[in-house]
């Protein structure tokens, strides 16, 4: 082999290697991109208005409980019924516990400060959880997990680490849509939790996703009532606009997501082919 022909080869090897990367990740039926409707905290107004407009489109969502909160024990008919219907209940942690010590944290109890909190004490609580969680609608204790805050350093550590691998994924900031889906890290999804948007803002976050391949992430919390809340027009308009565009997007939970997502990457890479 000619020192010319050599260096032809090898360009044709890294062009090659450079298509396929560029690959779009492939989700079901040829959608170009996945959306994952997620819901905080338990509140009233996600029993009382979000998870009424998602069943009028047909669409699920994923609620993460956190268990101490009042409507959880009080209103716990209705999240078995919610589950029932096909939404995903996930692991918000049993007290919300976020760093007290960040600006504007005054509503941080003193007993449920993740700076005086061990890691080991926040995994026990989160493994109870995901046991209560299977209580109340019976679907196993793997299941996905949101970070109160999206914080997870603890008084002496990082807590994910401790409890990670009980997880299909884990939720933190850092915002909506996901760059890539090569880089993605399961026990690292960014989200970003909208507050007053209106439904044309929410959706070019929903189109970024498609113009990249790749996911985008909300984690309402308030919807139409409560706090860091999304009025429920916005939040209509964008289930309109995702109805509307069901060959385009992919609406499901976030663990159909992200058993998808590690299925897909536990496929065997397809060889190159040459002549």
């Amino acid at each position: 082999m000619t020192r010319r022909t050599a260096a032809l080869a090898l360009l044709a090897c890294a062009l090659s290697f450079g298509a396929s990367a560029a690959e779009p990740f492939a989700w079901p039926d040829g959608r170009r991109a996945a959306v994952s409707l997620a819901y905080d905290d338990a509140l009233d107004s996600q029993l009382d208005i979000a998870i009424p407009a998602l069943d009028r489109h047909g669409f699920k969502g994923t609620f993460y409980l956190v268990l101490a909160n009042p409507p959880v024990r009080e209103r716990m008919a209705d999240w078995r019924a919610a589950a029932r219907n096909g939404h995903e209940l996930g692991n918000h942690t049993l007290f919300h516990q976020c760093s007290g010590s960040q600006p504007d944290r005054g509503w941080v109890e003193p007993q449920r400060d993740l700076d005086t909190t061990t890691a080991a004490q926040m995994a026990d609580q989160i493994v109870l959880a995901s046991t209560m969680l299977d209580a109340i609608d019976g679907k196993g204790t793997r299941r996905t997990l949101a970070l109160p805050c999206g914080e997870s350093q603890a008084k002496d550590g990082d807590y994910v680490p401790l409890v990670k691998a009980g997880f299909a994924g884990v939720r933190v900031g850092g915002g909506a849509v996901t760059p890539d889906m090569a880089t993605l890290d399961p026990a690292a999804v960014t989200v970003d939790a909208p507050v007053g948007l209106s439904g044309k803002q929410l959706i070019a976050m929903v189109k970024q996703a498609r113009k990249r391949g790749t996911m985008v992430t909300f984690t309402f919390h308030g919807v139409g009532g409560d706090y860091l809340t999304t009025s429920a027009q916005a939040h209509e308009e964008l289930l309109a606009y995702l109805d509307a565009n069901r060959d385009i997007y992919w609406v499901a939970t976030f663990r159909e997501i992200m058993d998808f997502v590690g299925q897909r990457r536990a496929q065997p890479a397809t060889p190159a082919t040459g002549r």
